[in-house]
Formats: C-alpha cells, structure tokens, sequence
C-alpha cells in the first residue's frame, strides 16, 4: 500500500475550488433543480447528484486530495438507517452520491439557502427546528419512519452538529431508534474529512481522505441503546486508525 500524502495548506488551490464551486451552483445546480421538479424521486436524485459529483471532483483536483474509500460494498441493497461522524461539508455531499434516495436529517435553517436550499427540498429532507427541542426528537422518529416506509434509506449525524477532527460528542440513539423500530440495518461510515475541509477556514488541505463504510449492524430484538453503542465504538475504532489529528481519550 503506497503511503499517503502528507497534508498540506492549499490556498491558491481553495480559491479556485470556491470559485468553480460557485458557478457550478448557478451552472448546474440552479437548472437541475429546475429540471428535477418534474422526474420521480429516483430520477430526481441522479439528476441532482451531477452537482454533488462535480463539486467532489472539484475539490480533489483542485486541492490535491486523494479520496480512498473502503467497505462500499457493505451498503445494504434495501433501505437502511446510515450514521456518520460529522466534520465538514464533505460527507454531507458524498453520502448521497453512494446509494440514493438517502434522505438526510438536517438543520431547517438549510433549505432557506437560495439555489442550494431549493435542491434540498427536492429531496425529501427532514428539517429540524432547534429552536424547538422538545419536537425535534419526536419529528425525526415519525418523519424518518416515514420515509423508511416510502422506500428512502435514512442519513443521521448522531453527534448533531460538526465535531472538529481530534474531538468527541456522545452519539445521540435517534438513528438506532428509527432503526429498531423500522426493523431496517444501522450502518455506521467513519471518515477523517475536516482534516481537509475544515468548516472554520477557508484554506483546504492536501491529503488522502478516507471514508470507511461498516458491515451493517442488525436491529432485530435488539434495543436502540446497546445499538448505538456497538456503531459508535465502530467509528471511533476506525477514527484511530485513519485520523492524522490524534483523538482524544476515551
């Protein structure tokens, strides 16, 4: 196995991943949007994903990232629950380019976004209202068993909110709820993408970003708490292994 690139600041290399990342949404984005509106769900998601696939090239060119991507081949053939460490944009868009339809739990705040916002809401999202915590639960387990039953498969970032590379937050059990409750696989994704694509900064950096994807964990006669543990030790195992940035002591 060739050793990976060490990481590096990108600048000139970030200027023009925006700036190719900005006319593409007026380019691609805006008429897909408009030309999706029409097409069932399917259709409209493959339609969609040429954005997120350009700006996932985008980005390796531009910025010298190597993507390496391991255990593809343990996504379910059916509808599912999937979990993920979050850290940057990155996952939010590589997720959906896998195995599509792949609903996303996501702030509302989100689909206010002109252009990007209208692509979401085409996508059966379900939106969180945090100003109103004592729902937010109860709405992600009616919606999301909703669009298990629909035929989606279901994306949750269990630690609700972007957590920096190096540091933890407890997984909340919401995903293995719905999961349990749907009868459906929970399968966990490790990745190290905000060593690359770091929210707060500007500046991308070089590298291999790794995304490991489990074998899909069973939720039959199984409750929701010893579920969520048994993918959070998963992901955290993986982060050992592919993180640059150490993580932080059990």
């Amino acid at each position: 196995m060739s050793q990976p690139k060490p990481r590096k600041p990108r600048p000139l290399g970030s200027i023009l991943f925006y700036f190719g990342y900005l006319v593409a949404l007026l380019v691609i984005g805006a008429p897909m949007a408009i030309l999706s509106i029409p097409l069932p769900l399917r259709q409209r998601f493959s339609l969609l994903n040429i954005y997120n696939r350009f700006v996932l090239f985008w980005l390796r060119i531009t910025c010298g990232i190597e993507y390496r991507f391991e255990g593809l081949e343990n996504i379910p053939s059916g509808n599912h629950v999937m979990i993920a460490n979050h850290q940057s944009e990155w996952e939010t868009i590589i997720l959906h380019t896998l195995k599509p339809p792949l609903c996303t739990v996501l702030k509302q705040e989100l689909l206010n976004i002109p252009i990007f916002g209208w692509g979401l809401r085409l996508i059966k999202p379900i939106p969180l209202d945090r100003s109103q915590p004592a729902k937010m639960l109860r709405k992600v387990l009616k919606v999301g068993g909703e669009r298990l039953d629909e035929g989606l498969s279901v994306l949750i970032f269990p630690e609700g909110t972007r957590v920096a590379p190096g540091k933890r937050k407890p997984f909340s059990k919401s995903a293995a709820m719905i999961a349990c409750k749907a009868k459906v696989p929970l399968v966990p994704v490790a990745h190290n993408a905000g060593e690359h694509w770091n929210p707060k900064s500007w500046i991308k950096m070089s590298g291999r970003l790794t995304l490991r994807i489990g074998k899909p964990i069973s939720t039959i006669d199984r409750r929701a708490d010893e579920v969520i543990a048994e993918a959070e030790a998963w992901v955290e195992k993986q982060l050992v292994e592919i993180s640059a940035i150490p993580r932080p002591p059990q």
